[in-house]
């Protein structure tokens, strides 16, 4: 089945048991690939491909807007708790991610790969870690280069 017709069968089920924030984070993905779509120069196929990109990028920009509302303590609660459950919910949709364990093993070698060393640019191993495969969370790769080459500077590259 296609992540289409999942979200449209969940839609009508988060419908039937009027389960409102199922049904908005699916509203809000459904929302985000229309704009994809009517994006100018878009001719691509609308596939299973276009909706996983449009669900990384929509919850890559929530888990910042939480981020944002968490440090609001009260105030800010309530929203930070309702994208959690759209950043759960939606996660189900993306592929997942190479564990911390593993990534770390990845850095690792592309490091000794490449002999980077401490007066390497971090930006040119985080792109050598994050062309090396696709299932990579590009915050995890960047915390774990830093803390490989010893620095906590911004990247260079």
């Amino acid at each position: 089945m296609t992540i289409e017709a999942q979200l449209r069968e969940d839609q009508i089920t988060a419908m039937k048991a009027r389960d409102t924030a199922r049904l908005n984070a699916i509203r809000s993905v459904q929302a985000e690939v229309a704009m994809a779509k009517s994006a100018p120069g878009f001719s691509g196929d609308v596939g299973d491909a276009l909706y996983t990109k449009t669900i990384a990028t929509y919850v890559k920009r929530i888990t910042k807007s939480k981020a944002e509302y968490d440090t609001m303590g009260e105030k800010g609660a309530e929203h930070s708790a309702k994208l959690a459950f759209e950043i759960d919910y939606l996660s189900r949709y993306l592929p997942t991610a190479l564990d911390e364990e593993a990534t770390k093993v990845l850095v690792d070698q592309t490091i000794a790969g490449i002999g980077a060393g401490a007066d390497t640019p971090i930006g040119q191993v985080i792109g050598a870690v994050m062309r090396s495969r696709q299932d990579l969370d590009g915050a995890l790769v960047n915390r774990l280069v830093r803390e490989a080459l010893g620095s906590s500077l911004t990247p260079d590259a």
